[in-house]
């Protein structure tokens, strides 16, 4: 499902599924079908994901000050201040790094590998505490006083080295950014087991591996990410223990630091502390605006006991507007099947009774089944989140389901003939924004026809 940023609750393809489908099947093939539906099994192959916006746990960072003081006393930066103080003013290659003999004795001298001279090297020259002139490489100024602002250039050169053979896995290096924001999003570290399993599984789906390619690989992944880990720890990003690892805290920073960089939504505690506090109406109404971070749901859940969380949420949910069913239907997923009593409360609720059926059926619990016309209620219940979104316009391009084609001009015509007291509208909105002459025209049209009964 797109990601309007705004809560919709169902992908409008699958419910296009559910009114083919989920009158006529019960039993396993229903509930695949349902679990389809609410995205478990959704795996996506459009090329177009690297663009997607993600959103991380919010993080406690440790204090500022803190922070810098940690920065020189990592190995990487201890090294390079050490070479910068060995190399001296010396004449250099015209590639600008130290000639053969004088790589030997630095590495030698520093009981640096050749690779960790040169990473120390690039980082150096490129931190300024190395000058290289057309007269060779001489000592710069020394660190600067704005020593976060240094360690943050510092990681973005050990990340741009993934090209060249970073960790001397190509695995890692190839996943190195997933691996990072995962144990991001981990605040208590990750099993070094659990982390080489999600490297194979990262491999396996984004890279399409084979079967023979992964039978070596979970033969050699392990000793190289041991490898890599210790190169990454050398960095300053990881701590190890036995059995787990870690982001340090300049890890936690300089990682948060990329995320932003890239626009994913990677808040800190202090940022979404306050949302925790609101109202259940509060808190809709600041997922609705745009206000709240998409991390404030799940920090409001963890603060309250699911099921009550719950009750307060589908009570909204049941006197509410589609927008409000849309956002709360976003953090009810978030809930396990602790919540189930309350959301089988909700199946007396006639706004709500149909989402709850789905929210039980895909937890394999019991649930009512759902006819072709219910499919259509959820249809247009979902489609009407855009009447509560600010640029309905804009979040209406990110429903990949409303793109023009004989599905949607069949769904267009269903709306009309639907009882959700939102039918008209949605197709107004249709008629009004769709792109597509086609589509516009037969939603118009279609408006009329519901005008008329």
């Amino acid at each position: 499902m797109a990601n309007s940023g705004n809560g919709g609750i169902f992908d409008l393809g699958e419910l296009r599924n559910l009114i083919d489908e989920l009158g006529s099947v019960s039993g396993e093939e229903r509930e695949a079908l349902l679990a389809e539906m609410a995205g478990e099994n959704d795996e996506c192959d459009c090329g177009d994901c690297e663009g997607e916006v993600l959103s991380f746990p919010p993080v406690e960072l440790a204090p500022t000050a803190e922070l810098a003081c940690a920065v020189p006393a990592v190995p990487l930066v201890r090294d390079a201040r050490r070479l910068t103080e060995w190399t001296g003013a010396r004449q250099v290659t015209d590639e600008g790094f130290l000639s053969p003999g004088d790589a030997r004795e630095a590495a030698e001298t520093l009981g640096l590998s050749d690779d960790r001279l040169r990473l120390v090297w690039i980082v150096a020259v490129n931190a300024g505490l190395l000058r290289i002139t057309g007269a060779g490489a001489s000592p710069g100024p020394g660190l600067p006083a704005d020593l976060m602002d240094f360690w943050d250039g510092v990681v973005m050169d050990v990340l741009d080295r993934t090209d060249e053979g970073l960790t001397g896995s190509a695995v890692a290096d190839e996943h190195l950014t997933e691996m990072l924001a995962t144990i991001y999003a981990t605040s208590d570290g990750i099993t070094y087991t659990a982390l080489v399993e999600g490297m194979l599984q990262a491999h396996e789906i984004g890279c399409e591996a084979r079967a023979p390619e992964m039978r070596r690989l979970r033969e050699e992944l392990p000793g190289e990410l041991d490898t890599a880990l210790d190169l990454l720890a050398y960095c300053g990003l990881f701590e190890r223990t036995a059995d787990s690892v870690r982001l340090t805290p300049l890890g936690v920073w300089a990682v948060r630091q990329d995320l932003l960089r890239e626009g994913h939504d990677a808040p800190l505690l202090s940022e979404v502390a306050s949302y925790a506090e609101l109202s259940a109406v509060e808190l809709v109404e600041a997922m609705l605006s745009g206000e709240a971070p998409s991390s404030a749901p799940t920090l409001w859940v963890e603060r309250r006991v699911p099921e009550e969380a719950a009750r307060e949420l589908i009570k909204v949910a049941a006197s509410g507007t589609a927008g409000q069913r849309g956002v709360i239907g976003t953090v009810l997923e978030e809930m396990g099947p602790e919540a189930e009593p309350a959301v089988r409360e909700a199946l007396a609720e006639p706004s709500m009774w149909r989402h709850a059926a789905v929210w039980l059926g895909v937890r394999d619990l019991e649930a009512p089944v759902l006819n072709e016309d219910d499919g259509t209620w959820l249809a247009v219940d979902t489609l009407a989140t855009l009447l509560h979104i600010p640029d309905a316009q804009e979040a209406m391009g990110e429903f990949e389901a409303l793109e023009a084609g004989e599905e949607l001009l069949r769904l267009v015509d269903e709306i009309s003939r639907s009882g959700h007291p939102d039918a008209i509208a949605v197709l107004e909105l249709l008629g009004a924004h769709h792109p597509d002459a086609t589509v516009a025209k037969a939603a118009r049209k279609a408006a009329m026809k519901a005008r008329s009964r």
